[in-house]
């Protein structure tokens, strides 16, 4: 196979790119219920092809994981500062226990197969996969005062026990996890993804790509107008309302009315608290323009549009509904709008409905609010702030009305500002270089955790300011998938060779702890967030529980099993702590083994 060496050796990125093909199809197989995934395929198949002999540069491998954590922190930073309060108290404790959990595994191991301090912290570094651990436990045993010679030694024994255990240290994360984990609690990671997105929709169904509502919320009908009756519902008269205190319903006196002959326009559409619209009318085969003052006569055809529950009522106040539609359809269209109206900040939505103009909300609906790029009910109680995202509905005239009136209009664009990311990514990077000595500890979030606390940061800010920092969602979920894949099978194609002859001299001893390290505290930390901390929902747990190892392949696994982002919210404010108190096991593990 030596023609296999020389093409990777000339070559490495096809090593490189063979590992994701192999890889990824490798994580479609299903081995009963068990799939390992496109991630934890990756790595497998990276190891078996690095034993022909292949070096993928460092370099390689930082820019993709760059990429991948600033992804993943700019599609999490609006929920994570929004979610910074006394509920993170959970993401916060389930850290330091899954850390504090991991020293005394790793202390407990070195205690009683004899392992001295270099191989003690190289199995907390690959079990645990936080590489920032080599170079902070290196520091510690270059503090120690040995002669040189031990001291390249036990530098040494860092390395190799972190090579041999790297690679089970990742797979292992992915199986709790991804595997172990929905099947305790009984809840598959989608389904309990889409019951969180249920939540904060408040109570609304979150549709995935490709799926749309049965029966849509906004609906257009067409009919024809058939004779009608003069006593009808008028706004401002006694007639009762619905709780939401936006259809005025016909009193219990007032004659039943069965059709809109002799009624104007705006007569009929104010019967409905303006909830409904006529946006076209045919006459005797001709159009004719929807002016407020217009009377309808019997056999008009008049298309109405509105919302499907107000549809079902009016219906029988205008005439009998039509297939035929010819000559009377209109295009629709749908239009973001940055909220910054003056004077109606902090203001609920039906104050902002008796607030403005009939004539300026005629003919538009709120499809959609979103607030820092998360969704919000849309109810009379709801409060807009300046900066919230409102999709409108109704014809293009119609919504560029509504949107000049609310702030200014948001472009639809799919490209991705690099200005902005180029910015956020160089950033991070810089934060990763800083590090700040604690009592003779060298402590630093490395690229990883600079990366995400700028991703956190540039992200939150574009849900501040939607104008700036565009980054469509299929650009950000390629960032991701990329980024990671291709970080963890570098990491496969530098690692496997040496983890591979390690064990073969040293035998599966290290192996062996290294997987007792991987899975022990992943499983403790599990229950303690299940029974301790009472963790619900699968899919938040799974967030939170990967963060607060660091385990970025096993945090892939779960958002590709949960289609959702529903997971980096806990993850976020776990990983940015793990990164901190992981990296701190080095020197710790140096002094008290």
């Amino acid at each position: 196979m030596e023609w296999i060496h020389q093409i990777f050796t000339k070559s490495p990125e096809i090593a490189l790119f063979l590992s994701l093909a192999v890889g990824y199809f490798i994580g479609q197989i299903n081995f009963g219920k068990f799939q390992l995934g496109g991630v934890g395929g990756s790595l497998l198949a990276a190891v078996v092809i690095s034993q022909f002999g292949v070096q993928i540069d460092n370099g390689v491998k930082s820019v993709m994981f760059a990429i991948f954590i600033y992804a993943v922190g700019y599609d999490s930073g609006p929920q994570f500062f929004n979610s910074l309060s006394r509920k993170t108290l959970r993401e916060i404790a389930m850290a330091v226990f899954l850390a504090v959990s991991a020293l005394v595994t790793v202390l407990v191991c070195a205690k009683l197969f004899g392992l001295n301090k270099g191989i003690a912290a190289g199995l907390a570094g690959g079990a645990l996969t936080q590489s920032a651990i080599i170079g902070t436990a290196g520091d510690a045993i270059a503090r120690l005062g040995l002669p040189v010679a031990e001291t390249k030694a036990l530098q040494g024994d860092v390395a190799v026990a972190y090579a041999v255990t790297y690679v089970f240290g990742s797979l292992g994360a992915i199986i709790v996890c991804v595997n172990i984990l929905p099947k305790f609690m009984g809840q598959g990671l989608k389904e309990a993804a889409a019951e969180a997105e249920k939540t904060l929709l408040g109570g609304a169904v979150a549709h995935g790509a490709g799926q749309t509502a049965a029966m849509p919320e906004l609906v257009g009908r067409a009919y024809r107008v058939t004779g009608g009756s003069s006593a009808i519902a008028r706004v401002g008269s006694t007639g009762g309302a619905d709780a939401a205190g936006l259809a005025i319903t016909p009193r219990s006196g007032d004659v039943g009315v069965s059709g809109a002959a002799g009624r104007t326009v705006a007569e009929i559409e104010l019967a409905e608290s303006d909830m409904i619209t006529i946006e076209r009318i045919r006459r005797a085969g001709k159009a004719l323009e929807p002016r407020p003052d217009v009377m309808l006569q019997v056999d008009d055809i008049v298309l109405v549009v509105g919302r499907r529950e107000v549809m079902v009522t009016a219906a029988s106040n205008i005439g009998e509904e039509v297939a035929d539609t010819d000559g009377i359809s209109v295009v629709m269209q749908n239009r973001q709008g940055v909220f910054t109206r003056k004077g109606m900040n902090h203001m609920t939505i039906a104050a902002v409905r008796t607030t403005v103009d009939r004539d300026l909300r005629h003919g538009v609906f709120v499809q959609e609010i979103r607030r820092a790029d998360q969704p919000l009910p849309i109810l009379p109680e709801t409060q807009l702030e300046h900066g919230d995202v409102i999709t409108f509905y109704g014809s293009p005239q119609d919504t560029k009305r509504a949107v000049d009136a609310a702030g200014y209009e948001l472009p639809a664009t799919n490209k991705t500002d690099f200005i902005y990311m180029g910015v956020g990514i160089v950033l991070g990077l810089l934060i990763g270089l800083i590090v700040v000595d604690v009592a003779g500890v060298p402590l630093t979030l490395g690229s990883g955790g600079g990366c995400l606390l700028a991703g956190l940061l540039f992200g939150w800010m574009r849900g501040k300011h939607p104008m700036y920092g565009v980054m469509p969602s299929a650009a950000s979920q390629l960032m991701k998938d990329f980024g990671l894949a291709a970080f963890v099978a570098a990491v496969g194609l530098n690692s496997g060779l040496a983890a591979v002859v390690t064990v073969k001299n040293s035998g599966l001893t290290i192996f062996l702890l290294g997987a007792v390290v991987t899975i022990l505290p992943l499983v403790l930390t599990m229950l303690f967030g299940r029974y301790v901390l009472k963790y619900t929902n699968a899919a938040l747990l799974a967030g939170a529980l990967t963060g607060s190892r660091s385990a970025n392949p096993a945090f892939g696994g779960v958002l590709d099993k949960a289609e959702s982002a529903v997971p980096t919210v806990p993850f976020a404010i776990t990983y940015a702590l793990a990164n901190v108190l992981l990296t701190l096991l080095g020197p710790l593990v140096v002094g008290l083994v």
